[in-house]
């Protein structure tokens, strides 16, 4: 309790200071939407076929959609702290799923995302918007560890998170795990829960911005459809089926959220990206993936190429595909601060770039250079099971070239993105010089970032 309050007091004093500024009519909501494993060939848009998905398809039609989006980490926690904090994960030792405490040591990484590390809600809030997270959270809580930052600790007004957060909402915890049959709000409808809470906070907060993680989820398994929408599904096996009638429903729920920010009044004054944490797992061999090699639990291109979409009318231009510009989910926290016209903290260096301009529909080439790690030791993570689908546990990419190697500088692989995003050809002994700058850049990254306080650069 003396920790919970103490950092309850750090959030409000922190907040407070300049929570005195005057929000700007110019500041836009901001909704943002984090689909839980959605691989980048689930949706139409990005040529899917599994589910009808038109409501996701309209807002990519009504808005920009990117090809060369990368996720923060091919797994949920890293990926949802490289957002939070707009820096790698592995620099806040965060880097597989966070779960007991005893699991969370065999990883080699930290019980929840340390409060000290910058979080883009807070530095929002600081600068008058109301902010509000509803979804799934996984950067600290369940399971044994208890003392995990409550969300006002990094700046959320309000909240309404599954079992693995602090403060899980009774409705979807009935029991202490991930789901139960006996939640009073079911799993199918887990989804338009989210939505709900979302509308009502827009609606309660109309006369300022407002900033909302929401972050369902679905498309996680276990998929467990209404036997309504399941029956709309009839032939194939039973998982796919399932996800099927899962996605079907995911993307109704995505109409219901626009349709509803519509009826707001909110439109023009709102917006809003979608996109996924890592690939999919199942892949149903590779499909979910786009084709592209990996899935969840690989650095390979289907477990950190995402589908990434932005709308915002009047301000994003409508039918854009972005094929040009490698943006990351670091770059979000200093992107969506300069699209509010919010100064980003002082103190942390980020790893993100700024991209506001590529966000609003420019066509730019980023300089950035972008790192992974997945996998401190062989024998407390998870990866997938086909063989070929599991990478090197450190990755980079510059320009169109990848990287991907182990920390202990073996099997080093490396493709040309350009002419084969598919990483069907490892390039490094023909291109012996770039292999070898980049092997090393990552090697020292990787080092650089394990076992340091971010907090002191």
């Amino acid at each position: 309790m003396r920790l919970v309050t103490l950092l309850l007091s750090l959030s409000t004093a922190l907040s407070g200071l300049p929570a005195a500024e005057k929000s700007s009519p110019s500041k836009p909501n901001i909704i943002l939407i984090l689909t839980d494993d959605m691989g980048y060939g689930d949706i139409g848009c990005y040529s899917g076929d599994f589910a009808p998905t038109p409501n996701i398809d309209r807002l990519a039609k009504e808005g920009i959609r990117f090809t060369q989006y990368y996720s923060a980490a091919p797994i949920c926690s890293p990926a949802r702290a490289g957002i939070t904090t707009g820096m790698f994960p592995a620099r806040w030792n965060i880097t597989s799923y966070l779960q007991t405490r005893v699991g969370n040591r065999e990883c080699e990484q930290a019980d929840f995302l340390d409060p000290k590390a910058p979080s883009l809600a807070r530095t929002l809030r600081a600068a008058g918007y109301a902010t509000g997270h509803f979804g799934k959270w996984h950067m600290g809580g369940g399971r044994d560890v208890t003392n995990a930052p409550p969300f006002a600790a990094y700046g959320f007004d309000e909240h309404a998170g599954t079992w693995e957060s602090p403060e899980p909402h009774p409705d979807i915890t009935s029991t202490n795990w991930i789901w139960s049959p006996n939640d009073k709000v079911k799993r199918w409808d887990r989804t338009a829960f989210f939505v709900d809470k979302t509308l009502d906070f827009l609606k309660r907060h109309q006369g300022q911005p407002c900033y909302v993680n929401l972050w369902p989820d679905d498309t996680h398994t276990p998929w467990v459809p209404s036997q309504e929408r399941l029956g709309l599904y009839p032939k194939g096996p039973a998982e796919e089926r399932k996800f099927r009638a899962v996605l079907d429903e995911y993307d109704r729920q995505m109409g219901r959220l626009f349709a509803g920010i519509k009826a707001l009044g909110l439109d023009e004054r709102t917006l809003i990206i979608f996109t996924s944490d890592n690939g999919p797992l199942p892949s149903f061999r590779g499909s979910r993936s786009g084709g592209l090699r990996g899935s969840k639990l690989s650095l390979y291109e289907g477990g950190i190429r995402m589908p990434f979409i932005g709308r915002w009318p009047g301000h994003v231009p409508s039918g854009v595909v972005n094929e040009k510009t490698v943006m990351a989910a670091t770059d979000l926290f200093p992107s969506l601060c300069a699209v509010a016209g919010v100064a980003l903290p002082s103190g942390p260096k980020f790893d993100g770039e700024e991209l506001s301009s590529p966000l609003l529909g420019a066509m730019t080439t980023c300089k950035q250079t972008l790192f992974w790690e997945y996998g401190r030791n062989t024998n407390s993570f998870a990866y997938p099971q086909i063989a070929r689908d599991r990478s090197p546990n450190v990755a980079v990419r510059e320009a169109d070239w990848k990287l991907l190697v182990n920390a202990d500088g073996t099997d080093a692989q490396l493709y040309d993105l350009k002419s084969d995003p598919k990483e069907t050809r490892n390039v490094a002994e023909a291109n012996a010089v770039v292999a070898g700058r980049l092997k090393g850049m990552a090697v020292d990254w990787r080092g650089s970032s394990k076992n340091q306080d971010p907090s002191s650069r």
